[in-house]
């Protein structure tokens, strides 16, 4: 299984989800790996991925484009003063890809992030060609951004294989209407598979393999 996940915003869980999922298939005996084409601030996603794949690759082949600014790639690379190298980008994708069995491509903040002036997320898992899964936040709010970034994935031709929605914080009383309601309306509207829902702190993923 190779997946290219992106999110409904920055700081929805992308990581935490292709973390364990990488961790998942690794346990179920396949070859997979984290790839995480551009880091913007801290180099933690990264690290995060290499560890879940056990070191299986060098951190660099995980994450070939650090910047440190935290910031949407193309402002950090104006502030840094250095193009994004996508070549760079492409060819370690190519080889990780034709070295193992499953690469989970984490993608940097949502879909239409730019990464140059007139090159995007949305450009970048066009060009990898890998079904797309979106990490929802399962939250108030979360009807909107997943309409609008399943719609944008379908404007650029792409299909939405399915959703992830993760809980990224502690469940109260008051947010409980719409966490538990929120899968069933996502996929009635959408009619895109639920994949999996990830508790709070939930380490262990389960995912339907046979729909993604």
């Amino acid at each position: 299984m190779n997946l290219f996940l992106t999110g409904t915003d920055t700081n929805v869980g992308k990581t935490y989800v292709a973390a364990r999922l990488v961790k998942a298939l690794r346990n179920a005996g396949r070859s997979s790996v984290g790839f995480k084409p551009i880091c913007c601030g801290p180099r933690d996603d990264a690290e995060a991925l290499h560890a879940a794949a056990g070191g299986a690759v060098s951190l660099n082949d995980v994450n070939p484009v650090w910047l440190r600014p935290p910031l949407a790639p193309y402002t950090a690379a104006m502030i840094e003063d250095r193009m994004i190298d996508l070549a760079l980008i492409h060819e370690t994708f190519a080889r990780l890809r034709s070295d193992h069995e499953s690469v989970i491509v984490e993608g940097v903040g949502g879909w239409r992030v730019p990464i140059t002036s007139d090159y995007f997320v949305s450009d970048l898992a066009a060009d990898f060609g890998l079904p797309v899964v979106v990490v929802v936040a399962n939250r108030l709010g979360s009807l909107n951004h997943a309409l609008l970034t399943v719609e944008s994935i379908r404007a650029r031709g792409l299909e939405c294989a399915g959703i992830i929605l993760n809980q990224t914080f502690e469940p109260t009383d008051e947010a409980e209407i719409a966490t538990s309601t929120n899968a069933v309306v996502i996929e009635e509207l959408l009619k895109v598979p639920i994949l999996t829902k990830v508790g709070y702190g939930q380490e262990n993923l389960t995912l339907d393999w046979h729909q993604a």
